[in-house]
């Protein structure tokens, strides 16, 4: 039996958050059957990672339509485990929450897997039991599970899936997960996360209290620059995506790239100072950005 709930106000409560990405989720310009699955892949990866940051809308809702009791709707590995259940009945039955039945129709007549969903997954389930990574490799491991699913999954949904694209979709989702971390510092510090590497903080010598100030010394800014080279050095690796396609994903996938050197360009412009609150790119400054990278792809 499927729990009964408010599905609207369940969808519309997470899609709602798309406008506040980097990037463009699924615009206007796309087909309306792109833009329809592309938004079904955004409420799943949306849903989970604010399962996993303990971000749901108030009321339990959620918990709800996921079978969850009402004594178990905080725990998040509770509901991330009821959550992969019912992705589960996405692809052998009925899911449960509305989100993942407006997945059901994108996963059938895209022929998705299951597989990077559940990287997205298990993403969170780490989230809640690793919340400091020693080495940069140890971080891009993170990142294979957290950000590369969602461009194989654009990827998929446009039917445009090879390995060559593949490998320079996780490039530039790296890039962008390694972006958002760098805008997000007290935030995730808050969480009792760092998403910094060790190996690096001390290379820079930057203490996890120094994280905690209401404003970056010079220690941190340069530990913040440095790891925006990494990020921008695997966007210019990944850039050729771009290139490899036509007409209007290709403008999408220009969108992508350029949502990611706005926001580092935002960084730069901030002095690298992360700590007072996310720098974020204005809508100029990413259309900007778009032109650069249609201009060099030709």
């Amino acid at each position: 039996m499927t729990p009964a709930g408010p599905a609207p106000d369940l969808e519309r409560a997470t899609l709602d958050k798309a406008a506040g990405e980097n990037f463009p989720v699924a615009p206007f310009f796309l087909p309306r059957a792109w833009r329809d699955d592309l938004m079904a892949v955004y409420g799943f990866a949306r849903l989970v990672d604010d399962i996993g940051d303990g971000d749901l809308a108030p009321g339990g809702a959620d918990a709800r339509a996921l079978g969850v009791s009402a004594a178990d709707a905080e725990d998040r590995l509770v509901l991330l485990d009821a959550f992969e259940a019912d992705l589960r009945r996405v692809f052998d039955g009925t899911p449960h929450h509305p989100l993942l039945r407006r997945l059901r129709t994108t996963v059938r007549r895209r022929a998705l897997t299951p597989e990077p969903f559940l990287g997205l997954i298990a993403a969170n389930r780490q989230d809640q039991l690793v919340t400091r990574y020693e080495t940069y490799d140890d971080l891009l491991a993170y990142c294979e599970l957290s950000a590369n699913p969602v461009g194989r999954l654009v990827l998929a949904v446009t039917g445009t899936s090879t390995p060559e694209r593949v490998r320079l979709s996780d490039a530039v989702c790296t890039a962008l997960q390694i972006v958002e971390h760098l805008q997000d510092v007290a935030e995730d510090l808050g969480r009792d996360r760092i998403y910094l590497p060790a190996e690096d903080m001390k290379r820079f010598h930057v203490r996890e209290a120094d994280l905690a100030a209401g404003t970056a010394g010079a220690s941190v800014r340069a530990l913040v620059a440095y790891e925006a080279q990494r990020a921008r050095d695997l966007l210019d690796e990944g850039t050729p995506l771009v290139g490899s396609v036509h007409g209007r994903l290709k403008l999408l996938l220009a969108g992508f790239v350029a949502g990611g050197t706005a926001a580092i360009r935002a960084i730069a412009a901030a002095d690298y100072d992360v700590l007072p609150g996310p720098p974020k790119p204005g809508k100029l400054r990413l259309l900007r950005e778009v032109g650069v990278i249609l201009r060099g792809e030709g």
